[in-house]
């Protein structure tokens, strides 16, 4: 118990200055980004929408847990399915910093190679999500004008906000609504992944079966079950390279390891449903595995 409350306390000291950053943002989204923007850049199924949150979040020097709540903003201001599934690849599995990392540590071929399947999957997984039928949580609500009884696509003149009305409006969305709306699941989300690091034994693993196609099934369980930031998950990849595990794997944990926190997982259970959890999931698992193989053919 004492080394499960260690490892516990090790998470919560990594993932709560990304989570503060992200409520902010997701805060300031809600406040000042006006709806008809967001619908006219994300609210279409073409894949103009898929591209641009595939590259914003590309370049985004934010985790899972930190791109969680910008992108549950997006999609309560209307953003379709497809933008929000590739935000949520591209976000946590890549940025400037982790490019820069990984080139540091793993090499060009990695840094290149990781960087542009990031966005391959963010198109693909962004195009798979608009193809899906599901029934939004938002169709459910009744959404109404905040000053009034009617909807909010009613014509209807109201005060401009100060902007200390706005930063206080901003500020309450993010640290009092945002975590009302995910905090429970984030935080089960940290249990769950220190639970696995605590009980896994991970070290007898590493030396009897990652060299081999065992690898590449290890990647994506441990992946999945673990929270690997990308920029902090390189050193750790690079240990598992230099223990035995082929580079294919190893890649494949790179790419997948940072997206699927359980935070993750359950935010999107509670949004979108188990059908859409499990495409995303299937998917994810089918494009991290493709893209690990096909480095490892090529990797010398």
């Amino acid at each position: 118990m004492e080394n499960f409350l260690a490892v516990l306390l090790h998470y919560l000291k990594e993932v709560i200055p990304a989570l503060v950053v992200g409520f902010a943002i997701s805060g300031f989204v809600h406040e000042l980004i006006p709806e008809n923007i967001v619908l006219k850049y994300l609210g279409n199924k073409g894949i103009v929408p898929i591209l641009a949150s595939t590259i914003v979040g590309a370049l985004l020097p934010v985790c899972c847990w930190g791109s969680l709540p910008i992108a549950v903003s997006f999609y309560k201001k209307g953003a379709k399915l497809g933008p929000v599934l590739a935000f949520l690849v591209a976000t946590p599995a890549t940025s400037i910093s982790a490019v820069l990392v990984v080139y540091s540590v793993l090499g060009i071929g990695f840094a290149v190679y990781s960087f542009l399947s990031v966005i391959v999957m963010g198109l693909a997984i962004g195009l798979i999500g608009n193809g899906i039928k599901y029934e939004s949580r938002r169709s459910r609500e009744h959404i109404t004008c905040p000053h009034c009884d009617l909807g909010p696509e009613h014509e209807h003149i109201h005060k401009k906000k100060t902007p200390a009305e706005k930063t206080l409006s901003a500020l309450k969305y993010a640290f009092i609504d945002m975590p009302k709306e995910i905090g429970l699941e984030l935080f089960i989300g940290l249990v769950l992944a220190a639970v696995v690091a605590t009980f896994l034994p991970l070290g007898n693993i590493i030396k009897m079966y990652l060299g081999g196609w065992f690898g590449y099934a290890f990647s994506v369980v441990f992946g999945v079950l673990m929270y690997i930031c990308a920029t902090a998950s390189v050193p750790l990849i690079d240990s598992l390279i230099r223990q035995g595990m082929n580079a294919g794997a190893a890649m494949t944990l790179l790419l997948i390891g940072p997206v699927t926190s359980y935070g993750t997982i359950l935010v999107l259970r509670k949004e979108y449903g188990m059908k859409v959890l499990a495409i995303f999931l299937i998917s994810l698992i089918i494009l991290t595995l493709g893209a690990g193989v096909s480095f490892q053919l090529f990797y010398r």
